[in-house]
């Protein structure tokens, strides 16, 4: 396995050297200052790859390079976009970044309620309560007809939960949803704008967005091929429709159809088993084993569910969620002896993602899930598990 941290650029309180220090010795980044409509400059990229270099690290993954939302909804200007986007993948090959992270889910990326959860050691932690969530939908978005998508006891406790709360908490519900993510890898919305967005995908489906993404694909990937580039589709965070909106690859034969529709191997995934582990917990190991060969990169952390609301989750310790990274990673490294062992000497690459706030970065300003401490804690875990299971190999 490449060891990785992802790094939001300049302006990221974890600096590249902290980064070094934890033992990574690969990045994954983006130019996140570069406006969603327009291409990627190849001397902006090559500029941040060499600041990269002069660390001592290695910029190997880009995390992402953005798909505008008229691709994913099929506008009237998609076929722009995508040529947008294809100029964006030629200046990250051409600068020698040879694996793109993307996803495609509509107007917002992974999605929580609350982005500074207590736990009993003191730390924090990312979540995400269904019932706040129907709260925000219903009760401050006033989604229409988004009373069909709740169950009538879902709907009783989101307006207690609304009920309950006050000017600040409500801003601060509102914010955790639709203000942006970490380095503005999404856009800050208003309510009104945000409705207005949403509202393009009310009546698109599920099926109907996977094959918009499998048009997408059908564009991209001869060129990725061309180019030795190898795309690696994020599964959908959480794992389930949200505010009526569609989602594209969240179960197994999600994933199945689209390697189907599109078999080369440039075509590919990022593992990431917190945001599938959000919904079928042995899906999550089923994906992962059925496209071994398609694993390009991976996220490895854990999610905890409620066991009273299994929709209802948290952000894990790397070894103790409700899925085994043990076994994960056992499945990573299998996969890398067999590549090995037919003339394929290339490593996958993964990284601890969303740790704790925890230690120092407590009252710091860091991005959510992407502070130093938690994600080094995880790393070192991660090696650990890693350097056993070699062990275990080389003597059993």
């Amino acid at each position: 396995m490449i060891e990785s941290m992802r790094w939001f650029g300049a302006k990221d309180p974890v600096s590249l050297q902290s980064i070094r220090q934890a033992g990574a010795t690969d990045i994954v980044s983006a130019l996140l200052d570069i406006p969603f409509d327009q291409p990627w400059p190849l001397e902006a990229v090559i500029k941040h790859r060499d600041e990269i270099s002069a660390a001592g690290l290695k910029w190997s993954v880009v995390e992402s390079i953005p798909i505008h939302e008229s691709i994913k909804h099929k506008g009237a200007d998609a076929d722009h976009y995508i040529d947008v986007w294809i100029k964006s993948l030629n200046s990250v090959a051409t600068a020698g970044i040879k694996t793109v992270c993307y996803n495609f889910m509509p107007i917002i990326d992974w999605t929580r309620t609350n982005l500074e959860f207590s736990l009993a050691n003191g730390a924090t932690a990312l979540r995400f309560d269904a019932t706040a969530f129907a709260a925000f939908d219903l009760f401050i978005l006033r989604r229409p007809s988004g009373e069909k998508d709740y169950t009538a006891k879902r709907i009783a406790a989101a307006k207690k939960y609304f009920d309950d709360l006050d000017q600040n908490q409500t801003k601060q519900l509102t914010d955790s949803i639709i203000a942006g993510l970490p380095g503005n890898v999404t856009g800050s919305y208003n309510l009104e704008s945000f409705i207005d967005a949403i509202s393009i995908y009310q009546e698109i489906s599920n099926e109907e967005l996977l094959n918009n993404l499998i048009d997408f694909q059908k564009r991209v990937v001869p060129i990725a091929e061309e180019l030795g580039v190898t795309l690696a589709i994020h599964p959908d965070d959480p794992p389930r429709p949200l505010l009526g909106m569609p989602r594209a690859v969240s179960k197994r034969g999600d994933f199945q159809k689209m390697f189907s529709e599109v078999p080369s191997i440039n075509n590919g995934l990022t593992w990431c088993l917190g945001s599938l582990s959000a919904g079928d917990s042995e899906d999550t190991f089923n994906i992962g084993e059925d496209h071994p060969d398609r694993i390009h990169f991976a996220h490895l952390r854990a999610v905890s569910k409620d066991p009273d609301d299994p929709e209802c989750f948290q952000e894990a310790e790397h070894l103790g969620g409700d899925v085994s990274l043990v076994r994960a990673i056992d499945i990573i490294l299998s996969e890398e002896k067999k590549r090995h062992g037919n003339g394929n000497q290339s490593k996958i690459i993964i990284r601890p993602d969303h740790g704790h706030r925890l230690a120092d970065d407590l009252g710091k300003d860091t991005n959510p899930g992407y502070g130093f401490y938690g994600r080094m804690k995880g790393l070192a875990e991660l090696r650990g598990v890693a350097a056993a299971l070699a062990y275990r190999d080389k003597y059993k």
